[in-house]
């Protein structure tokens, strides 16, 4: 059975709200003062709203984003084709000293820190090209997360007012999103890292920050560098539905005791490494045991499919099938 897939992953579609009655400019100046009260100075905000525009686009994306019918098996392929693996090893091995220094500060195994790179900008090369500040006006003006794309907005201000970019040069997709690792502006503010210690949490431009960035942030969500992310199993066709999902887990010698094997029928080994049973598509797809590591891609990214995605890309970056 085909699983309905959010290309975009970001944000899903709602009922579509009409344009709220005032206009774009006098919401804009309401922004503006709402800015100032959250503590961003008038220079800050004077300066970030210079050329402030409404981006059709953006609304128009966030209303209508594509939906396609895939599975994991029909997905993989496209999100990971092989000239991506093979840049992914290529850059493992160009940056290897700066990614083992930074994985071993913060816990992360480097190749996990190139594939979500990989996977989210195509190693830095697709970070986006809109106005933040545009981007998050627009969004909020829209109305239909308002609350969500003002607070993004307010992080961005304060982004600039801190000295890591300019109204000029903060720039990402559509929805928010910026930099190599493509972070919104909360996340930025959270996670962001100042590796190369030059004042500024480059994320667009600093390799040494955008690494230390995406290790920090899997830290923070409980990553653990002893683990990996999940292995691929089997599950017999007699095993209760309610065992499957992030929200049971147990060791993998009880779902060894259930009938789980690894994909090629041979039996689990019998250790109390906490696992869930995940199938991201249906009893007829792909099934996984996901680990810790698993649940923690899933705080970068509320989806199965791009957390396979880059468990998968950082196995074949050593080697792994």
């Amino acid at each position: 059975m085909n699983k309905l897939l959010l290309v975009a992953g970001l944000l899903s579609v709602t009922s579509l709200q009409a344009s709220p009655a005032i206009s774009f400019p006098d919401y804009v100046q309401n922004l503006k003062q709402e800015a100032r009260t959250q503590g961003i100075s008038a220079a800050t905000v004077d300066a970030s709203f210079v050329d402030v525009r409404f981006i059709e686009r953006a609304v128009k994306n966030d209303r209508n984003q594509p939906e396609f019918k895939l599975t994991l098996d029909t997905y993989l392929p496209k999100a990971v084709p092989e000239w991506k693996v093979r840049q992914a090893q290529q850059l493992y091995r160009k940056h290897y000293a700066l990614l083992q220094q930074i994985g071993e500060q913060y816990g992360v195994q480097p190749r996990f820190i190139v594939a979500l790179w990989g996977i989210e900008t195509n190693f830095g090369k697709l970070t986006g090209k809109y106005s933040l500040i545009s981007a998050l006006s627009t969004l909020a003006y829209e109305g239909r997360r308002e609350a969500f794309f003002k607070k993004e907005l307010f992080a961005a201000l304060r982004i600039i007012e801190q000295g890591h970019a300019t109204p000029q040069t903060l720039k990402g997709s559509w929805a928010g999103a910026m930099g190599q690792v493509q972070f919104m502006p909360s996340s930025f503010l959270a996670y962001a890292v100042d590796q190369d210690g030059d004042g500024r949490k480059d994320l667009w431009h600093s390799q040494a920050d955008v690494f230390a960035s995406a290790a920090y942030y899997l830290q923070q969500h409980g990553w653990k560098g002893e683990e990996n992310w999940a292995r691929r199993v089997r599950a017999p066709q007699t095993l209760d539905p309610a065992q499957v999902g992030l929200t049971v887990s147990k060791p993998v010698s009880e779902w060894r005791a259930l009938g789980v094997v690894n994909l090629d029928g041979s039996s689990l080994p019998a250790v109390v490494q906490q696992a869930s049973l995940v199938m991201p598509d249906d009893k007829e797809g792909r099934a996984y045991l996901a680990y810790d590591n698993y649940k923690a891609l899933m705080g970068w990214n509320r989806s199965n499919y791009f957390v396979v995605a880059v468990g998968y890309l950082a196995d074949r970056i050593v080697g792994k099938s």
